[in-house]
């Protein structure tokens, strides 16, 4: 009788269980992952512990500006395929995309810094390693978002 009731029920589609590629949603779902846990980290280890300078949160900030300005540019854009107008065409985009790489070495290095000159001191540590952890994890959530997704042309 159980079995009766259930045959009139349909489930909406969902991308797990079509077939397919599911290349951009799993690239999509780590990179925000990563994301989310790298500024989660940074929060936790200001509210708890306090001792991180509002300064070294633009580390953070630098980082996540630089993810957003890597993956505002498409491959597409950077052959040329897709960019047509702009007073520097595909040279600008590559420009734009090598900057926000920039930044987030940048913001990397930045926190490595910060983590060894301020917070090596005993009592402090996680202070600086979350710092540290939250540009790292920025850093390799941009590439993953960047790389990780196939690109096609919609028109």
């Amino acid at each position: 009788m159980a079995i009766e009731c259930f045959e009139n029920i349909s489930m909406p589609p969902c991308i797990w269980f079509e077939g397919g590629d599911k290349r951009n949603a799993l690239a999509s779902m780590l990179a925000g992952l990563l994301f989310f846990t790298g500024w989660w980290i940074v929060i936790d280890a200001a509210s708890v512990y306090g001792n991180i300078l509002a300064g070294y949160h633009m580390c953070g900030v630098v980082g996540t500006i630089s993810l957003l300005m890597v993956n505002s540019v498409s491959n597409a854009q950077m052959r040329g395929d897709a960019y047509e107008g702009g007073c520097m065409g595909s040279r600008g985009t590559r420009i734009w995309l090598f900057l926000g790489f920039v930044m987030g070495f940048a913001a990397v290095i930045a926190s490595c810094w910060i983590l060894f000159a301020d917070f090596m001191v005993e009592g402090k540590r996680w202070s600086g390693v979350s710092l540290f952890l939250q540009n790292a994890l920025i850093f390799i959530s941009s590439i993953i978002y960047k790389f990780g997704r196939s690109e096609d042309l919609w028109g």
